[in-house]
């Protein structure tokens, strides 16, 4: 891997680890969001009771364990950049009594399992975040079987997602912060149709399908919503640390003000949507 790749995955390590609490703290909240889009994952991956399934990018767990349930016959390897993460995910399965998993600390774009492993692999909202997507496409793909499915998810544009641009939006605006190039990993990197889709059929795929996935990210109140996000976004957290207090506070006064706005009821559900590609080996 080229250094500058390097230097982004050893990043994402250290950040993911750094919020692994903050996943552990809204997990329940955070997989109630994420639940359909992992359904959808599960059924485009058409798995059997038998199969050997490989779990990208799996944070605390889920679609992982959720697959796991299903192929009772067979195991899903859970793998992850983030070692505080799979701990989570470890203790989610635990405590669910799911003994068919082991957990592998890895990287997408150096896997380390010989070819035509695994019957389906899964990666909900890890493909944004790869350092070469291309790579990683082909890195699954080979760890693939032949006739075996790949499926993934993406978020879609950011007019889809108030969940990311309530609070991004307005850090944006106040801050006026240099946006990253638009190839450089990121929540809304593969929103445009067909990108993902491209990769999958360079790295091999066929029988590629796109389709649309909605969520609700059921917060409740604007202060839940800001909690969640101050501990489990990254690209947030370390915005608002090079804010002074007085700016910090501007900021949370406008996305509150955003929220209820967007939501007069009181009830704050906030839509989502994101991308789901499939295909096969």
């Amino acid at each position: 891997m080229e250094p500058q790749l390097q230097e982004i995955r050893d990043q994402q390590k250290n950040s993911w680890n750094k919020f692994s609490p903050g996943w552990k703290k809204w997990d329940e909240m955070m997989m109630d969001f994420l639940k359909p889009m992992g359904d959808e994952i599960i059924q485009k991956l058409e798995l059997k009771e038998g199969d050997l399934v490989l779990d990208m990018a799996s944070g605390t767990g889920e679609p992982g364990l959720t697959i796991a349930k299903t192929v009772k016959n067979g195991k899903v390897i859970l793998t992850d950049l983030s070692d505080g993460m799979l701990e989570v995910a470890k203790e989610n399965a635990s405590r669910q009594g799911i003994h068919n998993i082991e957990t592998h600390i890895c990287d997408v774009c150096e896997l380390p399992y010989p070819d035509n492993t695994f019957d389906a692999i899964s990666c909900r909202f890890g493909f944004m975040f790869f350092p070469d997507m291309q790579m990683a496409a082909s890195e699954m793909v080979r760890v693939l079987k032949p006739g075996g499915r790949l499926a993934t998810t993406v978020w879609y544009l950011p007019e889809r997602n108030f969940w990311v641009t309530a609070i991004g939006g307005t850090i944006n605006r106040n801050m006026q912060l240099t946006p990253p190039p638009p190839e450089a990993p990121g929540m809304f990197r593969c929103a445009k149709n067909g990108m993902i889709l491209d990769i999958f059929k360079k790295a091999g795929l066929s029988n590629i399908t796109e389709t649309e996935v909605a969520g609700l990210l059921k917060c409740g109140t604007a202060d839940v919503y800001w909690n969640i996000m101050t501990d489990v976004a990254a690209p947030f957290v370390s915005a608002l640390s090079k804010a002074d207090d007085a700016m910090r506070e501007k900021i949370k006064k406008e996305v509150f003000e955003l929220i209820h706005q967007k939501y007069s009821d009181g009830k704050v559900m906030i839509d989502s949507c994101a991308l789901l590609i499939a295909g096969q080996k």
